[in-house]
Protein backbone atom coordinates (compact mmCIF):
# COMPACT_ATOMS: atom_id res chain seq x y z
CA UNK A 1 0.00 0.00 0.00
CA UNK A 2 1.64 3.43 -1.15
CA UNK A 3 -0.57 6.11 -0.34
CA UNK A 4 1.41 8.81 -2.37
CA UNK A 5 4.25 7.85 -4.58
CA UNK A 6 5.89 11.06 -5.03
CA UNK A 7 6.69 11.61 -1.68
CA UNK A 8 7.35 8.22 -0.88
CA UNK A 9 9.57 8.85 -4.09
CA UNK A 10 11.30 11.81 -2.48
CA UNK A 11 12.18 9.69 1.11
CA UNK A 12 13.57 6.78 -0.63
CA UNK A 13 16.40 9.01 -2.80
CA UNK A 14 16.95 11.08 0.40
CA UNK A 15 17.98 7.48 1.95
CA UNK A 16 19.68 5.85 -1.15
CA UNK A 17 21.92 9.42 -1.24
CA UNK A 18 22.29 9.08 2.51
CA UNK A 19 23.60 5.66 2.73
CA UNK A 20 26.40 6.56 0.14
CA UNK A 21 27.09 10.15 0.88
CA UNK A 22 27.20 9.19 4.78
CA UNK A 23 26.99 5.73 5.92
CA UNK A 24 29.56 4.01 3.51
CA UNK A 25 32.47 6.09 4.34
CA UNK A 26 31.60 5.81 8.05
CA UNK A 27 31.76 1.92 7.70
CA UNK A 28 35.41 1.80 8.99
CA UNK A 29 35.18 4.50 11.65
CA UNK A 30 31.93 2.64 13.40
CA UNK A 31 33.95 -1.07 12.91
CA UNK A 32 37.11 0.55 14.67
CA UNK A 33 35.21 2.63 17.25
CA UNK A 34 32.00 -0.14 17.97
CA UNK A 35 30.07 2.91 17.72
CA UNK A 36 28.13 4.96 15.61
CA UNK A 37 28.77 8.57 16.47
CA UNK A 38 26.98 10.92 18.21
CA UNK A 39 26.71 13.18 14.95
CA UNK A 40 25.29 10.65 12.58
CA UNK A 41 22.82 9.43 14.78
CA UNK A 42 21.46 13.10 15.41
CA UNK A 43 21.44 13.34 11.49
CA UNK A 44 19.47 10.30 11.45
CA UNK A 45 17.05 11.70 14.24
CA UNK A 46 16.83 14.84 12.02
CA UNK A 47 15.81 13.15 8.80
CA UNK A 48 13.11 11.62 10.57
CA UNK A 49 14.76 7.51 10.39
CA UNK A 50 13.79 6.82 13.70
CA UNK A 51 9.82 7.36 13.38
CA UNK A 52 9.51 5.83 9.82
CA UNK A 53 6.38 2.94 11.28
CA UNK A 54 5.22 5.21 14.44
CA UNK A 55 1.80 7.09 13.08
CA UNK A 56 1.46 10.23 12.01
CA UNK A 57 -0.39 11.32 15.64
CA UNK A 58 2.61 10.63 17.45
CA UNK A 59 5.66 12.25 15.86
CA UNK A 60 6.70 9.57 12.68
CA UNK A 61 6.17 9.01 9.55
CA UNK A 62 3.67 6.37 9.56
CA UNK A 63 4.85 4.50 7.05
CA UNK A 64 2.56 1.19 5.78
CA UNK A 65 4.03 -2.14 6.01
CA UNK A 66 5.19 -2.01 2.24
CA UNK A 67 6.42 1.49 2.59
CA UNK A 68 8.26 0.58 5.74
CA UNK A 69 10.18 -2.58 3.57
CA UNK A 70 11.19 -0.35 0.23
CA UNK A 71 13.01 2.04 2.95
CA UNK A 72 14.30 -0.70 4.86
CA UNK A 73 15.60 -2.06 1.68
CA UNK A 74 17.54 1.29 0.89
CA UNK A 75 18.28 2.42 4.12
CA UNK A 76 20.37 -1.54 4.92
CA UNK A 77 22.94 -1.47 2.24
CA UNK A 78 25.41 -0.02 4.06
CA UNK A 79 27.09 -1.37 7.89
CA UNK A 80 24.26 -3.12 9.44
CA UNK A 81 25.22 -1.08 12.63
CA UNK A 82 23.18 1.88 11.14
CA UNK A 83 19.90 0.73 10.59
CA UNK A 84 20.22 -1.68 13.36
CA UNK A 85 20.73 2.34 15.73
CA UNK A 86 17.49 3.10 14.31
CA UNK A 87 15.57 -0.20 13.59
CA UNK A 88 14.14 -0.62 16.90
CA UNK A 89 12.68 2.75 17.55
CA UNK A 90 11.00 1.84 13.79
CA UNK A 91 10.39 -1.63 14.72
CA UNK A 92 10.49 -4.15 17.75
CA UNK A 93 11.02 -1.43 19.81
CA UNK A 94 7.79 0.62 19.48
CA UNK A 95 5.57 -1.84 17.78
CA UNK A 96 4.31 -3.19 20.80
CA UNK A 97 2.57 0.45 22.13
CA UNK A 98 1.39 0.72 18.24
CA UNK A 99 -0.05 -2.60 18.25
CA UNK A 100 -1.56 -2.79 21.85
CA UNK A 101 -0.71 0.57 24.33
CA UNK A 102 -3.32 2.16 25.55
CA UNK A 103 -4.26 6.23 23.93
CA UNK A 104 -2.31 7.32 27.21
CA UNK A 105 1.09 5.26 27.04
CA UNK A 106 0.88 6.11 22.62
CA UNK A 107 1.38 10.03 23.45
CA UNK A 108 3.27 9.47 26.47
CA UNK A 109 6.33 7.73 25.05
CA UNK A 110 5.88 7.45 21.16
CA UNK A 111 7.02 11.00 19.98
CA UNK A 112 10.33 10.16 22.05
CA UNK A 113 10.74 7.54 20.21
CA UNK A 114 9.96 8.64 16.88
CA UNK A 115 12.07 11.88 17.38
CA UNK A 116 15.11 9.64 18.46
CA UNK A 117 15.34 11.66 21.82
CA UNK A 118 14.80 8.20 23.61
CA UNK A 119 16.08 4.61 21.89
CA UNK A 120 13.75 1.73 22.58
CA UNK A 121 14.44 -2.62 22.61
CA UNK A 122 12.62 -5.32 22.99
CA UNK A 123 13.22 -7.39 25.97
CA UNK A 124 12.34 -10.70 25.24
CA UNK A 125 14.83 -13.47 24.91
CA UNK A 126 15.85 -15.15 28.52
CA UNK A 127 19.02 -18.33 29.15
CA UNK A 128 15.89 -20.68 29.30
CA UNK A 129 13.62 -18.56 26.37
CA UNK A 130 15.07 -18.81 23.27
CA UNK A 131 13.09 -20.17 20.47
CA UNK A 132 10.48 -21.19 23.30
CA UNK A 133 9.70 -17.66 23.43
CA UNK A 134 6.58 -18.91 25.96
CA UNK A 135 9.11 -20.10 28.55
CA UNK A 136 9.75 -16.70 29.79
CA UNK A 137 10.78 -16.57 33.65
CA UNK A 138 10.92 -12.96 34.60
CA UNK A 139 8.01 -12.33 37.13
CA UNK A 140 6.01 -9.56 37.65
CA UNK A 141 4.16 -9.44 41.03
CA UNK A 142 1.40 -6.93 41.70
CA UNK A 143 1.69 -5.29 45.17
CA UNK A 144 -0.96 -2.39 45.32
CA UNK A 145 -0.05 0.05 42.14
CA UNK A 146 2.80 -1.34 41.38
CA UNK A 147 4.67 -4.42 39.63
CA UNK A 148 7.74 -5.53 41.11
CA UNK A 149 10.09 -7.91 38.49
CA UNK A 150 12.60 -10.01 38.80
CA UNK A 151 14.53 -11.87 36.62
CA UNK A 152 16.85 -11.04 33.52
CA UNK A 153 16.82 -10.81 29.42
CA UNK A 154 20.19 -11.44 27.10
CA UNK A 155 20.53 -11.03 23.71
CA UNK A 156 19.00 -7.64 23.48
CA UNK A 157 19.44 -5.36 20.73
CA UNK A 158 20.34 -1.81 22.01
CA UNK A 159 19.84 -2.78 25.72
CA UNK A 160 23.14 -0.94 26.60
CA UNK A 161 21.60 2.27 25.56
CA UNK A 162 18.06 1.93 25.43
CA UNK A 163 16.26 4.62 27.44
CA UNK A 164 12.84 2.21 27.26
CA UNK A 165 12.74 -1.40 27.36
CA UNK A 166 9.58 -3.23 26.33
CA UNK A 167 9.82 -6.22 28.85
CA UNK A 168 7.93 -9.10 28.63
CA UNK A 169 7.31 -11.06 32.00
CA UNK A 170 5.09 -13.71 34.41
CA UNK A 171 1.80 -11.72 36.05
CA UNK A 172 0.48 -14.80 36.88
CA UNK A 173 3.21 -17.09 38.69
CA UNK A 174 1.19 -20.19 38.32
CA UNK A 175 1.19 -20.30 34.65
CA UNK A 176 2.33 -22.23 32.29
CA UNK A 177 3.43 -21.53 28.61
CA UNK A 178 2.25 -18.54 26.84
CA UNK A 179 -0.68 -17.49 29.78
CA UNK A 180 -0.04 -15.11 32.10
CA UNK A 181 2.74 -13.29 30.19
CA UNK A 182 2.34 -9.29 29.96
CA UNK A 183 4.04 -6.66 28.67
CA UNK A 184 5.56 -3.40 30.27
CA UNK A 185 7.06 -0.10 29.07
CA UNK A 186 9.72 0.36 31.59
CA UNK A 187 12.25 3.39 31.92
CA UNK A 188 16.06 3.32 32.37
CA UNK A 189 15.69 4.94 35.36
CA UNK A 190 13.55 2.88 36.95
CA UNK A 191 15.17 1.95 40.37
CA UNK A 192 15.95 -2.26 40.30
CA UNK A 193 16.52 -2.22 36.13
CA UNK A 194 20.11 -2.21 34.82
CA UNK A 195 21.96 -3.86 31.52
CA UNK A 196 25.38 -5.50 31.04
CA UNK A 197 28.37 -4.02 28.64
CA UNK A 198 27.65 -4.38 25.41
CA UNK A 199 28.95 -8.45 24.43
CA UNK A 200 31.88 -9.15 22.33
CA UNK A 201 30.30 -10.57 19.15
CA UNK A 202 31.28 -12.28 16.01
CA UNK A 203 30.33 -8.79 13.40
CA UNK A 204 28.23 -6.17 13.79
CA UNK A 205 30.09 -3.64 15.77
CA UNK A 206 29.18 -0.20 16.34
CA UNK A 207 25.64 -2.52 17.54
CA UNK A 208 25.47 -2.90 21.24
CA UNK A 209 23.89 -6.21 22.23
CA UNK A 210 23.77 -6.68 25.99
CA UNK A 211 21.63 -8.08 28.95
CA UNK A 212 18.96 -6.51 31.31
CA UNK A 213 18.90 -7.17 34.62
CA UNK A 214 15.25 -6.95 37.19
CA UNK A 215 16.18 -6.76 40.40
CA UNK A 216 12.87 -5.58 42.88
CA UNK A 217 12.68 -3.71 39.69
CA UNK A 218 8.98 -1.21 40.54
CA UNK A 219 6.68 -0.39 38.00
CA UNK A 220 3.82 1.35 37.88
CA UNK A 221 0.42 -0.31 36.60
CA UNK A 222 0.44 2.68 34.10
CA UNK A 223 3.34 0.81 32.20
CA UNK A 224 1.36 -2.30 31.54
CA UNK A 225 1.06 -2.02 28.08
CA UNK A 226 -2.49 -2.24 27.20
CA UNK A 227 -3.97 -1.49 30.96
CA UNK A 228 -4.55 -5.98 31.04
CA UNK A 229 -2.43 -8.69 32.18
CA UNK A 230 -1.98 -11.52 30.01
CA UNK A 231 -2.43 -10.12 26.72
CA UNK A 232 1.56 -10.11 26.58
CA UNK A 233 2.29 -13.01 24.72
CA UNK A 234 -0.34 -12.02 21.82
CA UNK A 235 1.47 -8.80 21.99
CA UNK A 236 4.74 -10.11 21.23
CA UNK A 237 3.09 -12.39 18.04
CA UNK A 238 1.80 -8.90 16.50
CA UNK A 239 5.16 -7.30 17.05
CA UNK A 240 7.47 -9.91 15.26
CA UNK A 241 4.84 -11.31 12.27
CA UNK A 242 5.49 -7.55 11.21
CA UNK A 243 8.90 -7.09 11.95
CA UNK A 244 9.90 -10.71 10.51
CA UNK A 245 8.62 -8.70 7.53
CA UNK A 246 11.06 -5.68 7.89
CA UNK A 247 13.63 -7.71 9.21
CA UNK A 248 13.16 -10.02 5.80
CA UNK A 249 13.82 -6.45 3.96
CA UNK A 250 16.61 -5.67 5.95
CA UNK A 251 18.01 -8.90 4.85
CA UNK A 252 18.01 -8.39 1.50
CA UNK A 253 19.62 -4.93 1.47
CA UNK A 254 22.85 -6.08 2.69
CA UNK A 255 22.61 -8.83 -0.24
CA UNK A 256 22.41 -6.26 -2.77
CA UNK A 257 25.10 -4.47 -1.25
CA UNK A 258 27.37 -7.18 -1.13
CA UNK A 259 26.35 -7.83 -5.11
CA UNK A 260 27.14 -4.33 -5.83
CA UNK A 261 30.74 -4.78 -4.02
CA UNK A 262 31.11 -8.06 -6.21
CA UNK A 263 30.19 -6.58 -9.53
CA UNK A 264 32.71 -3.84 -8.89
CA UNK A 265 35.38 -6.20 -8.01
CA UNK A 266 34.84 -8.57 -10.91
CA UNK A 267 34.43 -5.66 -13.53
CA UNK A 268 37.34 -4.30 -12.45
CA UNK A 269 39.76 -7.15 -11.26
CA UNK A 270 41.78 -8.66 -14.41
CA UNK A 271 43.28 -12.11 -15.28
CA UNK A 272 44.62 -13.72 -18.60
CA UNK A 273 44.06 -10.58 -20.01
CA UNK A 274 40.15 -9.63 -19.08
CA UNK A 275 38.15 -8.92 -16.60
CA UNK A 276 37.04 -11.85 -14.36
CA UNK A 277 33.67 -10.80 -15.51
CA UNK A 278 33.93 -12.35 -18.35
CA UNK A 279 34.70 -15.90 -17.03
CA UNK A 280 31.46 -17.96 -16.89
CA UNK A 281 31.88 -19.65 -13.63
CA UNK A 282 32.64 -16.01 -12.02
CA UNK A 283 29.58 -14.68 -13.96
CA UNK A 284 27.49 -17.73 -12.53
CA UNK A 285 28.15 -16.62 -8.63
CA UNK A 286 27.16 -13.11 -9.91
CA UNK A 287 23.77 -14.18 -11.38
CA UNK A 288 22.66 -16.85 -8.93
CA UNK A 289 23.07 -13.74 -6.33
CA UNK A 290 20.64 -11.33 -8.05
CA UNK A 291 18.12 -14.09 -9.28
CA UNK A 292 18.02 -15.07 -5.19
CA UNK A 293 17.85 -11.24 -4.43
CA UNK A 294 15.06 -10.69 -6.94
CA UNK A 295 13.18 -13.76 -5.42
CA UNK A 296 13.51 -12.06 -2.28
CA UNK A 297 12.33 -8.80 -2.89
CA UNK A 298 9.17 -9.84 -4.87
CA UNK A 299 8.51 -12.10 -1.61
CA UNK A 300 8.84 -9.87 0.42
CA UNK A 301 7.12 -6.71 -0.84
CA UNK A 302 3.96 -9.07 -1.70
CA UNK A 303 4.25 -10.64 1.89
CA UNK A 304 4.02 -6.49 2.90
CA UNK A 305 1.13 -5.78 0.87
CA UNK A 306 -0.89 -8.52 2.10
CA UNK A 307 -0.65 -7.20 6.02
CA UNK A 308 -1.83 -4.02 4.53
CA UNK A 309 -4.81 -5.17 3.05
CA UNK A 310 -5.35 -7.13 6.80
CA UNK A 311 -4.46 -10.70 5.39
CA UNK A 312 -3.31 -13.55 7.29
CA UNK A 313 0.12 -13.12 7.06
CA UNK A 314 1.77 -15.81 9.81
CA UNK A 315 3.06 -17.92 7.20
CA UNK A 316 3.99 -15.16 4.90
CA UNK A 317 6.08 -13.63 7.25
CA UNK A 318 8.08 -16.83 8.41
CA UNK A 319 8.57 -17.88 4.83
CA UNK A 320 9.74 -14.31 4.05
CA UNK A 321 12.49 -14.53 6.91
CA UNK A 322 13.31 -17.56 6.59
CA UNK A 323 14.62 -17.12 2.96
CA UNK A 324 15.94 -13.96 3.03
CA UNK A 325 18.33 -14.42 6.03
CA UNK A 326 19.11 -17.67 4.13
CA UNK A 327 19.74 -15.80 0.87
CA UNK A 328 22.02 -13.31 2.63
CA UNK A 329 23.94 -16.00 3.61
CA UNK A 330 24.40 -17.63 0.01
CA UNK A 331 25.09 -14.31 -1.40
CA UNK A 332 27.82 -13.73 0.88
CA UNK A 333 29.43 -16.71 0.42
CA UNK A 334 29.35 -16.24 -3.09
CA UNK A 335 31.03 -12.37 -2.80
CA UNK A 336 33.74 -13.33 -0.85
CA UNK A 337 34.24 -16.16 -3.48
CA UNK A 338 34.24 -13.84 -6.00
CA UNK A 339 36.91 -11.75 -4.29
CA UNK A 340 39.29 -14.50 -3.84
CA UNK A 341 41.71 -13.72 -1.55
CA UNK A 342 40.73 -10.27 -1.32
CA UNK A 343 38.35 -11.43 -0.06
CA UNK A 344 39.43 -12.62 3.48
CA UNK A 345 41.51 -10.07 4.34
CA UNK A 346 40.33 -7.18 6.01
CA UNK A 347 42.70 -4.60 4.64
CA UNK A 348 42.01 -5.17 0.67
CA UNK A 349 38.38 -5.35 1.24
CA UNK A 350 35.34 -5.02 3.53
CA UNK A 351 33.91 -7.67 2.02
CA UNK A 352 34.53 -9.77 5.02
CA UNK A 353 33.31 -7.87 7.32
CA UNK A 354 29.50 -7.76 5.76
CA UNK A 355 30.02 -11.75 5.87
CA UNK A 356 30.49 -11.84 9.29
CA UNK A 357 27.65 -9.29 10.32
CA UNK A 358 25.23 -11.01 8.07
CA UNK A 359 25.68 -14.05 9.85
CA UNK A 360 23.19 -13.55 12.74
CA UNK A 361 20.45 -12.78 10.35
CA UNK A 362 19.45 -16.51 10.51
CA UNK A 363 19.81 -16.91 14.55
CA UNK A 364 17.65 -13.60 15.29
CA UNK A 365 13.87 -13.11 15.33
CA UNK A 366 13.54 -17.02 14.93
CA UNK A 367 16.56 -19.55 14.10
CA UNK A 368 15.43 -21.17 10.24
CA UNK A 369 14.69 -24.04 11.93
CA UNK A 370 12.51 -22.47 14.20
CA UNK A 371 10.81 -21.35 10.75
CA UNK A 372 10.39 -24.61 9.10
CA UNK A 373 9.13 -26.23 11.96
CA UNK A 374 6.59 -22.87 12.04
CA UNK A 375 5.97 -22.74 7.94
CA UNK A 376 5.24 -26.63 8.35
CA UNK A 377 2.34 -25.66 11.72
CA UNK A 378 0.88 -22.79 9.27
CA UNK A 379 0.67 -24.42 6.58
CA UNK A 380 -1.27 -27.17 8.92
CA UNK A 381 -3.28 -24.78 10.44
CA UNK A 382 -4.20 -23.37 6.79
CA UNK A 383 -5.26 -26.61 5.33
CA UNK A 384 -7.27 -27.34 8.58
CA UNK A 385 -9.54 -24.50 7.70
Amino acid sequence: MIRDREKLDRLLNEVHQWVREVAHPNEDLVAAGDLVPDAIVKDMAERGFFGWSIPVEYGGLGLTTEELVLAALELSQCAVAFRARVGTNTGIGSEALVADGTEEQKKRFLPRLASGEATGCLALTEENAGSEASAIETSAILEGDEYILNGSKRYITNAPIADMFTVFARTDPDSKGSRGISAFLIERDTPGLSTSAPYKMMGQSGSPVGEVYFENCRVSKENLIGGKEGLGFKTAMKVLNKQRIHLSALCTGPAIRMLDMAMDHASTRKQFGKPIIDFQLVAALLADCQTEIQVAKSMVLETARARDEGKDIALEASISKYYASEMCGRVADRCVQVFGGAGFVADHSSIERYYRDIRLFRLYEGTSQMHQLNIARQMQRRRAS
